[in-house]
């Protein structure tokens, strides 16, 4: 939801999106995400088309953006983050972005593994979870492996 401000305001913004927490045999699946403050690992998945069912648009994401095909499981949380009134250019004025991310447990079924070569992820990677402590991720791989027992994953 989009809550325009005029005059130079801070703009709101709500974004959802879903993702799926892939681990299978001591690995994650993991992409390489470019941002503003350079690149950092997060999980498959993105924004929600309007009208989408959340896991729809988790397994939709995978797909795009590494070519592998996924059965989700358990719901495991839904993480909320704030980030505050930032200049982000082009935007004239600051945007308040409130993320809102749903993420299920998943498990690979088909496909075969690609990089997305489109947008600010380049790169898809089974990552060994020994290998986390010494990779810059985003907060959310952690949160969601908190989230997740070993019932639930791989």
């Amino acid at each position: 939801m989009r809550v325009p401000r005029g005059g130079g305001a801070t703009e709101r913004l709500t974004r959802v999106s879903a993702y799926a927490l892939c681990v299978d045999a001591g690995r994650v699946l993991l992409m390489r995400w470019n941002g503003a403050a350079g690149s950092a690992w997060t999980l498959p998945g993105g924004g929600l088309v309007f009208g989408e069912p959340p896991d729809d648009g988790a397994r939709r994401e995978v797909l795009q953006e590494t070519g592998l095909v996924v059965e989700l499981g358990d719901l495991l949380g839904v993480d909320s983050l704030r980030t505050g009134a930032q200049v982000a250019p082009p935007r004239p004025a600051p945007l308040d972005l409130h993320l809102l991310r749903i993420v299920y447990s998943g498990r690979v079924v088909g496909g075969l593994l690609r990089h997305e070569v489109s947008g600010p992820v380049d790169r898809a990677e089974w990552v060994p979870l020994d290998d986390l402590p010494s990779l810059r991720r985003v907060e959310l791989v952690d949160t969601a492996l908190g989230w997740a027992s070993p019932a639930r994953v791989g």
